[in-house]
């Protein structure tokens, strides 16, 4: 991995009215790194994947992605970039949500092509042989014909990673994807983000798999209260209970997988 990170957020600040979400947020991603954030709910952990892609806009601090900053020209709070420029960063970090958002008048093949002729710019044959390469990498080379209404939540979810990581971002944002997904179908995707990270792939990810984050990540990131509270390898971070009340509290209700 680059001794530059790839992802560089230094003081990170974000609020919603009154509410101080982020409030100093500090977080290197190395390329080739898989790193995964955990916390409690409303601690803001979306809203930091979400200031990473810009889609929403932060108060202060700095987003860097390959040393440009991310949603403004200049400093945050400056002058936003133009909605084209502001595509072509997008197009950097591929994002997953909990919801599917699959387009239900497409096929899985179609949803994935979309990014790849509109922002990628790709002839149709290229867009289709590279839609039809990640639907075989995700296990679903049989389903490029398929109706999201014809797919289970699993493999919807599978082609959404597909549809992010064909677009050939530099780094991949995973917001607990497995979250809205019955209990039986959460390992299919875990397996697809598995391979990902073993194939080098850049990943942030917020997830409350705690079993999977210390198999997966590189390194765990604890946010609470909208700071970062602690991180460190997986291993050495589930040690650091001892000295951190607020990640015991928080690790106590995942026992059976964090131990």
């Amino acid at each position: 991995m680059s001794a530059t990170p790839l992802l560089q957020i230094a003081r990170l600040t974000k609020s919603f009215g009154t509410n101080q979400v982020l409030k100093s947020v500090d977080l290197n991603v190395a390329a080739g790194e898989v790193v995964t954030v955990i916390g409690p709910s409303g601690g803001g952990k979306t809203t930091l994947l979400r200031c990473v892609n810009f889609l929403e806009a932060y108060d202060g601090g700095s987003i860097k992605i390959d040393g440009r900053e991310v949603g403004y020209v200049d400093n945050a709070g400056g002058r936003k970039r133009g909605e084209i420029d502001l595509a072509a960063m997008r197009a950097e970090t591929g994002i997953v949500f909990q919801s599917f958002n699959l387009f239900p008048h497409l096929t899985a093949e179609q949803n994935i092509m979309l990014g790849l002729r509109q922002v990628r710019k790709k002839p149709l044959k290229e867009a289709q042989d590279i839609a039809r390469h990640w639907l075989d990498r995700v296990g679903l080379a049989h389903k490029t014909k398929s109706l999201p209404s014809e797919l289970s939540g699993g493999q919807q979810q599978r082609v959404g990673i597909a549809r992010a990581v064909a677009m050939d971002p530099k780094i991949l944002l995973l917001d607990e994807i497995t979250s809205a997904l019955d209990p039986e179908l959460v390992n299919e995707v875990l397996d697809v983000v598995r391979q990902l990270a073993s194939d080098g792939m850049t990943m942030l990810i917020v997830t409350h798999e705690i079993a999977f984050a210390r198999d997966a990540s590189h390194r765990i990131v604890f946010v609470a209260d909208g700071v970062v509270s602690a991180q460190g390898k997986p291993d050495a971070l589930m040690g650091e209970v001892a000295h951190n009340e607020r990640l015991r509290n928080f690790l106590s209700r995942f026992s059976a997988t964090a131990h």
